[in-house]
This record gives C-alpha cells, sequence and structure tokens, in this order.
C-alpha cells in the first residue's frame, strides 16, 4: 500500500518545488506514485516559520497531487550524518520502497544541501543491507534499496548529467513555489530580505528551466547528476 516509484527528499520545505517539481508533476501524469520527504521544518529560515512553512507545504501538495509528504523534523542546521539520522532515512526508504529517489544537489549556498543530499545517498546504499535491523509500525523491514539516487541541481550551477524535459509543467511548477508565500517576495512583508526574497528570483527560476530545456531542444527542463552510469536500451529514445 505504500509503495512509491519516486521518493523525493529535501532538506527543507521548498527545496523540491524550485528545483525539481516538474519532474515531479510530469511523472504523476504518467502514472507513477511520487512521494516527498523534508528532513527539516525549515525553522531556522530568516522569513516565515515552521508552523507557516508547514502550512505552505501542504498548499504545495495539494498543487502537486502527489501521494504522501512527510516531514521528518530532523534540526535544521544541525542534523549530521550519524547513524541516528541515517537509519531513520533507511526506515522511510525501506518503508515506501522506491525505485528511483531524488535528493539535494551535490553542493549549493546552503550546507544543508549537501549535507541532506549525502546523507540520503548514503542511507539509500545502506538500506539495502540485511544486517541492518529496522522495525515499522512494530513490524521487522525487509531491506530495500533504491535502482538509482540521482541528485537534483539547486541554486549553484552544475552541469547536468541529464535533463527532464518538464514543458508543459512549468506554469503548476511555479503556482507550487509561489504556495511558500512567507519565503518570497512581498512587498508589504517586514521580515529581513533573503536571497530567495529578491523581487526577480522567480525570473531566476524561470531562466534556469528555460536554460536546461534549450539545451534538449525544448522549452523548460530540470536538471540532474548521476551518482552511476546511465545505461539506455535504445539510442532514439534520447532526446
Amino acid at each position: 500500500m505504500n509503495k512509491l516509484d519516486i521518493l523525493v527528499f529535501a532538506a527543507h520545505p521548498d527545496d523540491v518545488e524550485l528545483s525539481c517539481s516538474g519532474t515531479v508533476l510530469k511523472h504523476i501524469n504518467l502514472g507513477y506514485k511520487v512521494g516527498i520527504v523534508d528532513l527539516t521544518k525549515g525553522e531556522l529560515g530568516s522569513r516565515g516559520s515552521a508552523e507557516i512553512r508547514a502550512q505552505e507545504s501542504a498548499a504545495a501538495s495539494d498543487i502537486l497531487d502527489i501521494h504522501v509528504r512527510e516531514n521528518l523534523g530532523f534540526r535544521d542546521g544541525f542534523f549530521e550524518i550519524d547513524e541516528a539520522h541515517l537509519l531513520k532515512i533507511i526506515e522511510v526508504i525501506r518503508k515506501y520502497q522506491p525505485e528511483i529517489v531524488l535528493v539535494n544537489a551535490k553542493n549549493d549556498r546552503h550546507p544543508d544541501h549537501k549535507r541532506g543530499g549525502d546523507l540520503v545517498s548514503r542511507a539509500s546504499f545502506l538500506s539495502g543491507l540485511i544486517k541492518i535491523e529496522t522495525t515499522y509500525n512494530g513490524l521487522n523491514q525487509e531491506k530495500w534499496r533504491p535502482k538509482v539516487v540521482y541528485r537534483y541541481i539547486q541554486e549553484q550551477y552544475f552541469e547536468p548529467d541529464f535533463v527532464v524535459d518538464i514543458s508543459g509543467f512549468e506554469t503548476k511548477k511555479l503556482e507550487a513555489i509561489k504556495a511558500f508565500k512567507s519565503q518570497f517576495y512581498d512587498p508589504n512583508s517586514t521580515e529581513p530580505l533573503t536571497p530567495i526574497a529578491r523581487e526577480d528570483y522567480l525570473d531566476f527560476v524561470v531562466a534556469r528551466m528555460k536554460q536546461f530545456g534549450g539545451q534538449i531542444n525544448t522549452e523548460f527542463g530540470e536538471g540532474f547528476t548521476k551518482e552511476r552510469y546511465l545505461g539506455v536500451d535504445d539510442l532514439f529514445q534520447l532526446k
């Protein structure tokens, strides 16, 4: 009942929306089951609060029409790659048994992004080891290792290893991003100005989608980096 095709992890609520929600929308449209797991509540953010972010996250989830969303409540800014955090991620991976895991970028301005991606990547491997025991609802879990882990590209630019064509889903992606209204430009806000609260920040998001889309001869795209070689059966299936 819990099994998902794709499980997307994020250090903070809104990481997924900003970086790869077009890919989420497209794959749900293709009939795949997709879920999101936020590691923290984003409580250290300069704008909004954990409670506001939770409300905004729920609104964004409704827009994306995802199958499930959880927040693990790790400490924003202070979670580490240690046994306790790894075991919690392993429990979640075994619970949902995803074929594909998407995680934060391999590096970015916010240190939680790289650390969150590294944490989930490591846990994705360990989740396949039979001697690591975890339970869920009092029952022992079966080992499970996702087939692949891909890292979505965030604010810092990286040359993508592949690009997903999200043309036709860009408008709904922006709608999901704007659900996090505490985090973005509001001329009436008295909260601190942050890099993503600049008036022109969403122009950057659109430009990045166009940049990646243009590289595969389509209008909009989202870029990802790989952790192992990609394999194909048919060269004509590549754009």
